[in-house]
């Protein structure tokens, strides 16, 4: 299994719009080939960072996931409403 940790820090403007459009997302996300849950989580201290995990079958799937015109189409979206570069890490449960 392999786990897909993403921190987004977006403009304070774009983070309600954000949360409403992970609510259609995250059923077509979790539904996608090989994802078996994604999760949305929200700083306690920094409303306008967040992060997601979300658990992958292998890398494979991921990237599946990652080449889909969802992925494509979301991150055209949200990537202009970025305050600070996107970092991601793909971790191995032991």
């Amino acid at each position: 299994m392999l786990i897909r940790l993403v921190k987004m820090q977006f403009n304070a403007d774009f983070v309600s719009e954000f949360q409403e459009n992970f609510k259609t997302l995250q059923p077509q996300i979790a539904a996608f080939e090989g994802c078996s849950s994604v999760q949305l989580l929200q700083d306690h201290q920094q409303d306008n960072l967040f992060f997601t995990i979300s658990h992958w079958k292998d890398e494979a799937h991921l990237e599946a996931y990652r080449c889909s015109p969802l992925f494509r189409d979301t991150w055209a979206k949200v990537k202009p409403n970025f305050a600070a570069k996107a970092e991601a890490w793909s971790l191995l449960a032991p």
